[in-house]
């Protein structure tokens, strides 16, 4: 059962209704779905699924419907503040993920990790047994799997009535599987984390603080992986950029949103 967004404080930006949430509200308003012990959609949303939602009608229709919608690159914040509908900050899926996982050993809210290979979400475990000694561990397991294994893996987490669902896998195969598991009746905060179980595996490094602090992550992480993410972030970005002017002349003519 899904209970419905419990949060007003909206903000629309290229047609995606995110909430106008800082990190901190993003935890206590996880709390407060946790506390009613029904199944939630985390989403963060950036650029490159912006972009894709104009072509995957599926996508659009999950994203739409997710109970919680965060900006979760610097581009949308920057796109928000463009077009006069400032969103409060940038909430990164890892930090966000870092910040339930304390919230988790402190609270006593348990866990279960999907996603990767099976020896990086097996190190990224044993990492947080040692960094967490209170933390509640329901499972694990790697992200390789067909879809002929939703019903089984949906039936373990409904028995395991685990809080919080992290799903290591990539868009946009994990937003349907997330769906998926809603409409099985999941009880869980579900919330894609895309390659993070690679960072806190210590197998792949993030950029330094100094990146972060000026929004230059995405530059780091093309710098690690160029092949894969060259198309994404330099093409897809120009492809973004010409949205949001898009969106910007539309709106000074009054012509309403971008289409």
């Amino acid at each position: 059962m899904r209970l419905g967004k419990l949060n007003k404080k909206k903000i629309d930006v290229l047609g995606v209704s995110f909430d106008a949430l800082t990190m901190d509200e993003t935890v206590e308003l996880v709390q407060r779905y946790i506390s009613r012990h029904v199944g939630a959609h985390l989403l963060g949303v950036n650029a490159d699924k912006i972009l894709a939602i104009e072509k995957d009608k599926r996508l659009d229709k999950i994203v739409h419907s997710a109970d919680i919608i965060n900006a979760d690159g610097a581009s949308v914040i920057l796109a928000s503040k463009v077009l006069n509908t400032p969103l409060p900050e940038r909430v990164a899926g890892i930090d966000l993920m870092q910040r339930l996982l304390d919230t988790a050993a402190k609270n006593g809210n348990s866990v279960y990790f999907i996603g990767a290979r099976n020896e990086v979400v097996s190190e990224m475990v044993k990492r947080l047994i040692q960094k967490y000694q209170n933390l509640i561990i329901s499972g694990y397991r790697d992200g390789y799997f067909d879809e002929s294994c939703w019903k089984d893996i949906a039936t373990k987490l409904k028995k395991s009535r685990t809080d919080i669902v992290f799903i290591g896998i990539t868009s946009p195969l994990k937003e349907y599987f997330i769906d998926y598991l809603l409409s099985e009746g999941v009880p869980s905060i579900l919330m894609g984390v895309g390659g993070s179980f690679d960072v806190l595996a210590g197998k792949v490094r993030r950029a330094p603080v100094w990146m972060q602090k000026i929004n230059l992550e995405w530059l780091y992480r093309v710098y690690q992986e160029p092949r894969r993410l060259f198309m994404r972030y330099f093409i897809g970005n120009s492809r973004f950029i010409i949205k949001v002017i898009r969106s910007k002349f539309l709106k000074n003519d009054g012509n309403g949103e971008d289409v």
